[in-house]
């Protein structure tokens, strides 16, 4: 059935039937079926009223625009209301639980943006002279003195980007290090369970990258690593808490082993958020670890960012950080910029690895954060977290199947056992839980276990938000292995704005630009 602009009234394949009624508009209640800027574009309109350009003499030497430029032309109503349908079609933290796994999708305090957009702080220029910035450089030292205390360790670099570029750089100092001894290795050692940055990561920095296995229990294999240690072996790149929700119990042996090696022991610390404030990974032997500030300290997530990715250091690795970096004298507060200076003070630095000195804007809010909640606050945070998560995994373990026996830490991890022989897949069981208004959680990942549900809820979400997404995973579990009904399942989402999508064809096939429908040609006469 078409509508009077020859749209589907029900954006759904042809013939599949989920018992809504059609509608002549598209639109069904208050979700309104939205048609691009591009297709409601009327030459001539405009939200604004410009005043006449006065003419001149071109200087654009025969470049001028001879065809029009391709922007929509809209109202001002037409702009807002199509930004504001649209957001009624997105899910967000702000609407409902993101039970992402292995991303931390927690909750952005609102005092933290007002923090942020306070005059002098969110219109900070990067090439302000120095004197002008006091305050900003003190903040950022004084997020640096947290970073410090909460990790036990040394030094940081603030200026990364996000993770994977503190990855980067933790990496990059440490073949620093490696070279300035003499001492030219030319292996890092992955788990088999680590986020797929960290094996690039080392392949970016020249390295050769070699699997560790995990055992039955979801952690690493400690013999499998003790055999793969070598006079070869420049690093470890281990997470701990590690992608299967699990803490790396071995990790003081770990440590001890590297160092015994030669090597050194860099950690993702992308799940900090389940430990910070418990405890302090300078006490374990880590050497290095980046941490997500937009994961445990609740700086915007998502998107692409803006992320922020500081790297704390051990006292070996304290001497080969990236610049530049914050000194503070009698002066004041001033960037050491350049490696020749650095080298004046016996830092013997990589260089510099990004354009200014870091993300001011995750600084103040990760701050705000460290400042609201006080170091018994963020030691709840990590305690609350894996409380929640723990509250999930026992409550949907004798309806769902945990991939791991025994309690987790952060985040709760399912296989798709439990919904063997019913014709059920995880990516069905997962775009179900749309049509049920709830995000899906992170699934098929880790990699070590099959048809995976990786689930973190977060400290923020309240009993009765848990209560009701389990309630939900209950009654799914039951749909799909118990009533066998197959085809809520396969047909899902049924409610969503758009049906499932070939999400494979949209990867390799993206349509990132829009082009106009163009009339048929007419016959030649």
């Amino acid at each position: 059935m078409l509508n009077a602009q020859g749209r589907k009234s029900r954006p759904h394949d042809a013939g599949a039937d989920d018992g809504t009624i059609e509608t002549f508009s598209g639109h069904r209640g208050l979700v309104h079926e939205e048609p691009l800027l591009f297709e409601q574009d009327q030459q001539g309109r405009s939200g604004v009223d410009l005043p006449e350009v006065p003419r001149h003499k071109t200087r654009l030497g025969g470049m001028e625009r001879k065809a029009p430029i391709g922007l929509p032309g809209l109202s001002e109503p037409q702009v807002v209301r199509h930004f504001v349908r649209l957001s009624q079609t997105n899910y967000a933290i702000d609407a409902g639980i993101y039970p992402l796994g292995s991303c931390t999708m927690k909750h952005n305090p609102r005092l933290n943006e007002k923090m942020a957009r306070m005059p002098g702080l969110g219109d900070l220029h990067p090439l302000q002279p120095v004197s002008t910035v006091q305050g900003a450089l003190a903040l950022i030292e004084s997020l640096a003195d947290w970073l410090r205390t909460l990790t036990g360790m040394p030094a940081v670099a603030m200026s990364p980007a996000a993770g994977a570029q503190g990855e980067l750089c933790g990496l990059m100092a440490i073949r620093a290090a490696l070279t300035a001894a003499g001492d030219p290795r030319k292996k890092v050692l992955v788990p088999e369970s680590a986020h797929g940055t960290n094996p690039a990561t080392a392949v970016q920095c020249g390295y050769a990258v070699e699997a560790i296995p995990s055992t039955d229990d979801g952690r690493m294999d400690l013999a499998a690593l003790e055999a793969a240690l070598g006079p070869d072996v420049a690093a470890i790149m281990l997470t701990n808490p590690n992608t299967c929700g699990l803490f790396e119990r071995d990790i003081v042996k770990v440590a001890e082993l590297v160092h015994k090696a030669g090597a050194y022991f860099y950690c993702d610390g992308a799940n900090f958020n389940a430990i910070v404030g418990r405890v302090r990974p300078g006490d374990l032997g880590i050497d290095a670890m980046h941490i997500n500030l937009h994961k445990t300290f609740s700086t915007p997530h998502g998107g692409g960012g803006p992320g922020s990715g500081p790297v704390v250091f051990s006292e070996p690795l304290a001497p080969f950080v990236p610049v530049p970096y914050i000194r503070h004298d009698s002066a004041g507060f001033h960037l050491v910029e350049r490696q020749d200076d650095a080298e004046e003070e016996g830092i013997h630095s990589f260089g510099r690895l990004k354009g200014f000195h870091g993300q001011m804007g995750m600084f103040i809010r990760a701050l705000t954060y460290m400042l609201s909640h006080g170091g018994d606050g963020l030691r709840q945070v990590a305690e609350d977290a894996v409380l929640n998560a723990n509250y999930l995994l026992a409550s949907l373990q004798d309806v769902l199947s945990p991939a791991y026996d025994g309690p987790c830490m952060h985040e709760a991890l399912f296989d798709d056992s439990f919904l063997k022989d019913s014709g059920v897949e995880t990516l069905d069981f997962a775009k179900a839980m749309i049509d049920e208004g709830f995000h899906p959680m992170t699934i098929y990942f880790p990699l070590v276990v099959h048809g995976a549900l990786l689930i973190e809820p977060t400290e923020t979400e309240s009993k009765e938000t848990l209560d009701r997404f389990i309630a939900t995973m209950r009654a799914l579990a039951q749909a799909a292995t118990g009533e066998g009904d197959k085809t809520r399942f396969t047909a899902a989402p049924r409610l969503a704005p758009r049906r499932r999508l070939d999400e494979t064809q949209a990867a390799r096939k993206p349509r990132l630009r829009w082009q106009p429908e163009t009339a048929p040609a007419e016959a030649a006469e």
